[in-house]
């Protein structure tokens, strides 16, 4: 049996991002019935889901089985049983008859193996398009190389140039001009958006509508959102430019699309993860469930997101106040926060008490992600304060400052939930004041996070 080298299993791996997630897995605790020969090599390997996936690899061609959802051919538990295998932690075995018929599977007429490095090809790591060179995955893409995304990236370009001349009229003319109070001059701006296949600045421009003539300060909120979809729109048409993980950020938040199985085949991110908050929106027909988690070992905030059309039901199984012991998959981006929970660990003995920071400090927390991703309109941040009143409406404060809250409706449940005390809050950041969604008491949290609408999902 000719066993591989480790270059010619870098070289085996179709994307960078795969030979990474499967580090994590090449250890021996995660396999069973590993065995290999003078032709195959396979294992059972515990991912993400109740069953263990079933891994077959002929190293003489090479060809690869794996019974997970990836759509990469070889995935990341191909390449951690390839890594177990060169580094000696696959022992010799014959062939058990349950593998032999799993090895009929094998892709027939694959190219033989080679030891050198694939170099990274145009297609796969640049998208022709209007007014140069657009540097994106495939997977933010959201088609396969050659087959449709010089068109969508064309169609994304002339979308974004249309927006920043919008924008230019809208400072040319300025905020007084009559039909920005027409519901219809934003709603036709954000089907247009639709069309470019930018659905998150779609979705921008018909929240920022809901802002015009409300408040007697709605003149800064306008201009600001305004500015915020000029620095999108600008970070779209130069994505070469931009480092990757902002490239992905900014792609991201214009509504490129990432398939679930790709986020899969990154590292898992293993902690004992804190279920602290839940919240609940309606965007445009669609109900959105966010729930954050933050890891106790990490420290990291990651954000899980549900959603329910007419009729449906949003997920209910992260339940406030509960720790999970589980693996998370996080999207690309410059921060990470949203994730797939991936295999858990079974049922953790963490005591469910958030850690809360003073309001300074969770200010500057807050900050540090909004300096890294400025378009982010919904920040996790858990600190110890107090509901109180000011003269400009109800806030959250402790001897260091205060934050105000979104709505009185929350003040007066904060209010119920602490008898007026300072206590661990979990509050959402927007970029209007702070949303109370949990109240962490030393016996159990108390989950006051916005609802969905019920008639919305009721059968």
């Amino acid at each position: 049996m000719q066993r591989w080298q480790i270059e010619q299993v870098v070289a085996a791996a179709p994307r960078p991002a795969i030979f990474a997630g499967a580090q994590p897995l090449a250890v021996p605790g995660r396999w069973a019935t590993v065995g290999a020969d003078d032709r195959l090599v396979w294992g059972r390997c515990a991912g993400s889901r109740a069953e263990p996936y079933d891994v077959v690899i002929d190293h003489t061609r090479p060809a690869y089985f794996c019974s997970c959802p990836s759509r990469a051919v070889p995935c990341k538990h191909a390449i951690a049983l390839l890594l177990l295998w060169v580094r000696g932690h696959v022992p010799a075995a014959q062939l058990p008859p349950s593998i032999a018929a799993l090895a009929v599977r094998l892709p027939k007429d694959v190219a033989p193996p080679s030891a050198a490095v694939p170099p990274i090809t145009e297609s796969d790591r640049t998208v022709p398009g209007q007014g140069g060179q657009l540097t994106i995955s495939p997977d933010l893409a959201g088609t396969p190389p050659n087959s449709g995304r010089d068109e969508r990236v064309a169609r994304m370009h002339a979308g974004l140039r249309d927006l920043l001349r919008w924008l230019d009229d809208r400072a040319r003319f300025g905020l007084s001009d009559p039909s920005l109070a027409r519901y219809a001059t934003w709603d036709d701006l954000a089907a247009r958006l639709v069309d470019a296949q930018v659905g998150g600045l779609a979705n921008r421009v018909r929240r920022l509508a809901g802002l015009v003539g409300v408040g007697h300060d709605w003149h800064r909120r306008v201009a600001e959102e305004l500015g915020m979809l000029w620095v999108l729109a600008n970070g779209g048409l130069n994505l070469s430019t931009l480092p990757t993980d902002l490239a992905d950020s900014v792609a991201m938040a214009l509504g490129w699309q990432v398939r679930t199985a790709t986020v899969l085949d990154g590292a898992p991110e293993t902690d004992r993860w804190l279920v602290a908050g839940r919240s609940d929106t309606r965007e445009d027909r669609i109900e959105v469930r966010r729930v954050w988690l933050y890891g106790l070992a990490t420290r990291r905030w990651a954000m899980v997101l549900s959603f329910a059309a007419y009729r449906q039901s949003l997920d209910g199984s992260l339940a406030v106040g509960s720790v999970l012991h589980a693996d998370l998959f996080r999207y690309p981006g410059r921060i990470g926060l949203r994730a797939i929970v991936g295999l858990h660990h079974g049922p953790s003995d963490y005591p469910s008490i958030a850690p809360a920071l003073s309001v300074v400090d969770g200010c500057a927390a807050v900050g540090s992600l909004i300096a890294a991703e400025p378009w982010l309109e919904h920040v996790p941040v858990t600190v110890l304060a107090a509901v109180t009143r000011s003269s400009n409406g109800w806030v959250l404060s402790d001897e260091f400052g205060s934050i105000p809250l979104v709505g009185q409706a929350d003040a007066l449940q904060l209010v119920a939930a602490t008898g007026g005390q300072p206590a661990a809050l979990t509050v959402e950041w927007t970029p209007h004041g702070v949303i109370p969604l949990t109240v962490h008491l030393p016996d159990r949290a108390i989950d006051i996070g916005p609802r969905a609408d019920p008639s919305f999902a009721a059968a």
